[in-house]
């Protein structure tokens, strides 16, 4: 008997060709039905339609049509088992050897603007994952593929007569997980059209690529990402492979660059042109500039100690001047929405230089929750987005903020929220001067961010991520010539610092909001 193939797809690619080699050069016989069949037939291929095979006209507008026992018995019945194949000579059903499905274009469906509830239910596929499913079940005896990647394996498998028991549970799981990720995409979407409370987690994302290594090359790691959303969208065009360490870098780069305009810098001709310099995850430079290069060279100048072996972001084009700011210092990559000929040229000559296109389209795409593992579990919050209303700050002191301290008390705020708590950052003229991260006191990171702005902090601003426990901080900002405090506010001894900035000439405001970053 002629092995049997069983073919519904709503992807065509590659049907054609899979098509042919299966009957001109396996012998195979085709079931199949809908479009799959008509397309098959248009290329004078035999092929037998499921209805003629089941005996059963398609119903319900489509909705039922290899939901039938000659085809599901075909499927699940195990060759080993003699009762099984009893029951097929009785029913007069054929055993199916492979099943190729894909399914109905769900995710495509509800991408489209102004989509009905009608629509994406009918494109719900019934009949397409439990076929899937019964082959994935069933692998020892059928064989079942789900993309028209795997048709090439599929073939020269079969050609060389190596379908052999590791590919068939190779293309079950990979089967499940395509079921599996269909599945989570209409929950996911559902639950959004309902505002539904979620009571579990779902999320199935594809594997983007093997890393060397973890943080650290005794530690196994891999990339996990939808295509073209987010960093699984970035091109990279020259460099060696992106490191584990490199990608949450980067990460905490675009947060950092996103406060200052990254998905609508094409679309707004006024944009902040900024650059943002990062280490271990901190930035050390943070800079507005009139051009690219000026947005570069003044991040760089804010900490060049710090940005040796750190990575850039910018969130305009880098032409051939800024590509100039960063040829004689050592980065680990740049990334920005796009990079000119001469630019990547003159890039070109750092061999090992990571250079990153990330479009607006990739960032705006990508879901914006901020996920972070524990021990056993997952914890889920939403991401500080970059939202600042100056109609909430309080002035708390004496004397008054000018214009431009409250330009820089606002960039410094942007910045500080992305630095690791405790946080403290220096600025002036839309420039970051110094940084203080991470310390187990506040005062701590003052010191550190005071002493590495120095003398240049005399009528500079000063930016706390959480509210100041005691005056210490206030006092040491006066000692280097701070003009300007911002801060949360809320601590019960928010009344000396206050009385501080009064008696030393600081003025102070008040967010209302912290932006711990742990």
């Amino acid at each position: 008997m002629s092995p049997i193939a069983l073919l519904s797809v709503s992807d065509k690619t590659g049907l054609i060709p899979l098509a042919k080699a299966l009957v001109n050069e396996l012998g195979f016989k085709i079931i199949s039905s809908g479009g799959t069949a008509k397309l098959i037939e248009s290329e004078n291929l035999p092929v037998t339609r499921v209805a003629d095979y089941t005996g059963f006209p398609e119903i319900l507008g489509g909705r039922v049509k290899t939901l039938n026992p000659r085809i599901h018995g075909g499927i699940l019945a195990r060759r080993d088992e003699q009762s099984h194949l009893d029951d097929l000579h009785k029913q007069n059903i054929n055993p199916i050897d492979l099943v190729v499905v894909n399914l109905y274009p769900f995710e495509k469906t509800i991408s489209k603007e102004n989509v009905s509830w009608e629509e994406v239910i009918e494109n719900i596929d019934i009949g397409g994952p439990t076929m899937i499913r019964a082959a994935a079940k069933n692998h020892k005896d059928v064989v079942v593929v789900t993309d028209p990647s795997q048709y090439s394996n599929l073939l020269d498998a079969y050609k060389s007569k190596k379908i052999t028991t590791e590919l068939r549970k190779k293309f079950s799981q990979q089967a499940f997980e395509h079921t599996a990720t269909y599945d989570l995409t209409i929950s996911k979407w559902i639950a959004k059209q309902s505002s539904s409370k979620k009571v579990s987690w779902l999320q199935s994302l594809p594997l983007k690529q093997e890393l060397r290594y973890g943080e650290n090359p005794h530690q196994k790691a891999s990339w996990f990402g939808e295509p073209e959303k987010g960093w699984s969208g970035a091109n990279q065009l020259q460099g060696k492979e992106l490191s584990t360490n490199n990608l949450l870098d980067l990460e905490a780069a675009l947060s950092t660059l996103r406060e200052f305009g990254y998905e609508n810098t094409i679309s707004n001709p006024s944009y902040q042109k900024a650059a943002v310099v990062i280490k271990h995850t901190n930035p050390c430079g943070v800079a507005i500039g009139d051009c690219p290069s000026s947005a570069i060279k003044r991040a760089l100048d804010g900490d060049r100690v710090s940005a040796f072996g750190g990575i850039i972001a910018i969130n305009c084009p880098v032409d051939e001047a800024a590509a100039k700011e960063v040829e004689n210092i050592f980065i680990e990559c740049v990334v920005a929405p796009y990079f000119n000929e001469n630019a990547k040229e003159i890039l070109s000559k750092k061999k090992n230089l990571r250079l990153l296109e990330l479009k607006a389209e990739s960032v705006q795409k990508a879901d914006k929750n901020h996920i972070r593992s524990i021990l056993g579990g997952l914890l889920i919050q939403d991401s500080d987005e970059p939202t600042i209303d100056q109609k909430e700050w309080k002035n708390v002191t004496e004397l008054i903020p000018t214009d431009e301290e409250i330009n820089d008390l606002s960039f410094a705020w942007k910045i500080v929220k992305h630095i690791r708590s405790n946080a403290i950052a220096v600025a002036s003229n839309q420039q970051s001067l110094g940084i203080g991260a991470g310390q187990m006191n506040r005062v701590g990171s003052a010191k550190l961010a005071l002493e590495a702005a120095g003398t240049k902090s005399k009528g500079a601003v000063l930016a706390s991520d959480g509210f100041f426990p005691f005056d210490d901080t206030v006092k040491m900002a006066a000692d280097y010539g701070i003009s300007s405090i911002i801060q949360p506010g809320g601590s019960i001894r928010d009344e000396d610092s206050i009385k501080a900035c009064n008696e030393l000439g600081i003025k102070m405001i008040f967010t209302g909001k912290r932006h711990f970053l742990h």
